[in-house]
């Protein structure tokens, strides 16, 4: 299957613009914040695993640590071009959804830093069961942004699973 990867390209240097990084930070492993500090594979590391973080307590059916991952004024996007950012809001969205059961995967995760924003991209695959039964298997593509608190956690400000919607046909902006 071809993809069509210039929307993609377009979503990430808009991205990048809106947190400062430059068009070098985005092929770099190491990158330095305005302050000269160097960040080395460890934030990439540390991004990624408050993904995890999330994802297993997600699997646990664990709300307080679903909700632990995202910063208090965070949006989440349950379904495309949909943005939902009231706590109330999300913690239901996310309970409901794990009456599905459902398992994540992902095929892999590609993580820019930009001082204390960071964007994590990964393809994911989710299978789950509906209430009836009936087994159900979703994909797509996960595009997320987070910020290193002050304590040094990675939570989530906006979180976008539906990112390849923006590849599968004609924009409808």
């Amino acid at each position: 299957m071809q993809m069509n990867i210039k929307p993609v390209k377009t979503l990430l240097m808009g991205a990048c613009l809106l947190v400062g990084c430059t068009h070098n930070d985005l092929g770099s492993k190491n990158t330095h914040n305005n302050k000269g500090t160097l960040y080395m594979e460890n934030a990439e590391e540390e991004v990624i695993k408050a993904v995890e973080t999330m994802t297993a307590a997600f699997h646990a059916g664990d709300i307080e640590g679903v909700m632990a991952s995202y910063e208090e004024q965070a949006t989440v996007v349950f379904e495309p071009g949909k943005p939902v950012s009231d706590r109330t809001a999300l913690r239901q969205g996310f309970t409901q959804f794990f009456a599905l059961q459902p398992r994540f995967t992902y095929s892999g995760h590609e993580v820019f830093v930009a001082g204390d924003t960071a964007m994590h991209i990964a393809p994911w695959t989710m299978q789950g069961t509906t209430p009836d039964g009936t087994a159900i298997e979703q994909s797509g593509l996960s595009v997320a942004v987070l910020r290193r608190q002050a304590d040094g956690r990675w939570l989530m400000v906006l979180d976008d699973p539906h990112g390849q919607h923006l590849t599968s046909g004609p924009s409808k902006l």
